[in-house]
């Protein structure tokens, strides 16, 4: 069966639970051993210290391990990126940093695309340093040849641990070569030392783009945007090989940093209507860049079904990475901040807020806001001024979005 069709009931089973149709939220801290014997063997396999037996599952010890809320979680969300297993946080954020940490050594080097979603370079440009983590960073239209130079030119291409990819970028929907991050990291790499490939796939959600088939090791998600989809749940995930993905478990078991039952209940009632909800706002998004694109007060339209086979590699890594165009849209308003925040002040249907991916139109100043802490300098070059908007495109009807976008340029 197809993700959309599992998303119903995979990985559940309704005599488990008094014959529930749906998943009981289990808001229990810890669970009842059988006996002792089965209480060492639980913690024997949840701690490695011995490898599980053939068909001998993790057994329920205490839900900052494990909860059958987050398992059956995990199991569905492997499902639309055809990962073997999945690890779900209580942040996206908490998802980023403990995959870091886990995989980038202190006295080792990161090398990561720009632009980056604002918390994720926050951390790795000023906090990951703080523990002799060294962060090289390479730009949209860096060939893998230029990038393996910026790498040696550090002194540090032995120590490189971790390629990171946000694709599409956020704000500006610029594409990052996943397959040429991957062709880098095997540049680098020995037979005792693997570089992984970890690619931030939150633009596209896990429907739109599927990053292992390019390449990556590791894919990485806010699931608080379109897993969740409904503004009332914070929660992130890291999916990847059973392997890959113990060591995130690993870790996220002492930094206690796993989604709890009912944000974990929260999404799986929202995996069922993932697919119509991207695909609607998908159809939506193309309807009101199609307006912006024509609007006397845009100047610049950022949205991948813009890209023709005129604008040659990136109009091709679109056709090859990315099976929809999305719904984010990003624009340069023509003026500056202040006309940016008269248009911004004047929306009514749309919700002035940070966040993207849920029911609801969304627009932000990325600039003074989810973006606010990114060097100056860095922001001139990534082209995230005070003159750019970014829209998440709703479910809401698309000549309503319309209207509304086409009210508040009259305000400006």
């Amino acid at each position: 069966m197809r993700p959309e069709s599992l998303m119903m009931s995979y990985g559940y089973m309704p005599e488990w639970s008094e014959g529930a149709i749906k998943s009981p939220i289990f808001q229990t801290s810890t669970f009842v051993f059988k006996t002792a014997e089965e209480g060492k063997a639980f913690f024997e396999v949840a701690y490695g210290l011995r490898p599980s037996a053939e068909g001998e599952k993790q057994g329920l010890i205490y839900s900052r391990i494990n909860n059958p809320d987050l398992e059956i979680l995990e199991n569905r969300l492997t499902l639309w990126d055809e990962a073997e297993d999945c690890a779900v946080f209580v942040s996206g954020m908490a998802a980023v940093t403990t995959t870091l940490l886990e995989f980038v050594p202190p006295g080792h080097l990161l090398l990561t695309s720009t632009p980056l979603y604002g918390g994720s370079d926050h951390f790795i440009k000023k906090i990951l340093p703080k523990y002799n983590i060294q962060v090289v960073c390479y730009q949209v239209n860096d060939t893998p040849e230029q990038i393996i130079a910026l790498v040696e030119a550090t002194g540090m291409a032995d120590k490189l641990a971790l390629v990171y990819i946000e694709t599409p970028a956020n704000p500006t929907n610029d594409l990052i070569d996943i397959a040429a991050g991957k062709a880098v990291a095997q540049h680098f790499s020995t037979p005792d030392r693997q570089v992984l490939v970890a690619v931030d796939n939150t633009y596209m959600g896990p429907v739109w783009q599927h990053p292992i088939k390019h390449g990556a090791d590791l894919v990485l998600y806010s699931a608080t945007k379109y897993i969740g989809g409904h503004s009332d749940v914070i929660a992130g995930a890291c999916l990847g090989s059973f392997e890959l993905i113990k060591r995130v478990k690993g870790l996220r078991t002492f930094l206690g940093n796993m989604a709890g039952p009912w944000a974990a209940w929260l999404l799986m009632r929202s995996l069922e209507t993932l697919k119509v909800r991207m695909d609607q706002q998908a159809q939506n998004a193309a309807k009101v860049a199609e307006f912006l694109n024509h609007s006397p007060f845009v100047e610049k339209v950022y949205y991948l079904g813009n890209l023709t086979p005129a604008h040659g590699i990136k109009y091709e890594l679109r056709q090859r990475q990315c099976t929809s165009n999305g719904a984010m849209i990003a624009f340069d308003i023509k003026g500056n901040e202040q006309q940016a925040f008269r248009f911004l002040n004047a929306l009514k249907l749309i919700k002035l807020a940070v966040s993207l991916g849920s029911t609801e139109s969304l627009a932000e100043h990325p600039a003074t806001m989810t973006h606010a802490d990114v060097d100056p300098a860095d922001k001139a070059k990534l082209h995230i001024t005070e003159k750019l908007i970014r829209l998440s495109v709703g479910v809401e009807h698309y000549e309503d979005i319309i209207a509304d976008i086409a009210q508040a340029f009259e305000h400006i």
